[in-house]
């Protein structure tokens, strides 16, 4: 399996807090079966600025110490992006890091409460650049549980989006596991991910999440979603499914 948002790296944001920490993590990570992690340290996230070049060396840290240990677990440098207005600037000052080395894909985190409102033509001059955002944990994002056909929206013109593994197996509660369901019937979330943040309470849940998907859906379903990620990382292209809406009914007052 592959993990494109994990945070792994040590001492950086609210993930690991030491080289212990992303240790346990790693040994997690393996006995799951996954064997490649896309470290994703969040970027620009008011306590968190972590660009490219304070992610690399501590890659390259990690990955050397799982090597040390015998740990069969690939690491590649990544971040979560916290949308903001400087960002193709900032790519242009390669500070940026992407999902793939052939930097299409960008991992985009919107605040919890809110998406802003220039994140529609933002998207669009990312892709004019030949970038393609990824929405990262939409099913959390407290406006796209009340609206989810604004995610709709912004994938019918072009963005991705990924779902949290902990979101659809129940972790984080009934209803948002209800919704995760409903994103995945729409093809409204093409990737799963852990979003692990620890060993304890965010920890990774891949397998049971791919082995739920098989049971909902089939073994297809599985695939695609394996496929999909496994295609994002080598930078090949992501052709999603025709998208449907999805009715309000269940959703409203979550979060009044």
């Amino acid at each position: 399996m592959f993990d494109l948002h994990c945070h792994i790296l040590p001492g950086i944001d609210d993930g690991a807090k030491t080289t212990d920490d992303s240790i346990a993590m790693a040994e997690a990570a393996v006995e799951e079966g996954i064997t490649h992690i896309l470290a994703t340290p969040h970027h620009m996230n008011r306590s968190w600025m972590n660009d490219k070049q304070k992610v690399m060396p501590l890659v390259k840290e990690l990955q050397a110490e799982l090597d040390r240990r015998h740990i069969d677990l690939t690491i590649f440098p990544g971040q979560e992006v916290r949308l903001y207005g400087e960002i193709l600037k900032d790519m242009e000052d390669n500070k940026i890091l992407f999902v793939d080395e052939q930097k299409q894909y960008v991992l985009i985190e919107f605040p919890t409460e809110t998406v802003p409102t220039y994140a529609e033509r933002l998207f669009y001059d990312l892709q004019n650049q030949g970038k393609t955002p990824i929405i990262v944990h939409p099913e959390r994002n407290h406006e796209l549980v009340e609206h989810p056909n604004r995610l709709k929206n912004l994938v019918d013109k072009g963005a991705l989006a990924q779902l949290t593994a902990a979101s659809y197996t129940g972790g984080f509660g009934k209803k948002i596991e209800k919704l995760s369901k409903q994103l995945i019937e729409a093809n409204l979330v093409h990737f799963i991910a852990s979003d692990a943040h620890n060993t304890t309470n965010r920890t990774f849940h891949m397998k049971e999440a791919y082995d739920l998907l098989a049971k909902d859906y089939g073994r297809s379903k599985r695939h695609e979603f394996h496929q999909a990620t496994k295609d994002l990382l080598n930078g090949d292209q992501v052709i999603p499914a025709d998208t449907s809406s999805i009715k309000k009914s269940f959703l409203s007052k979550w979060f009044n």
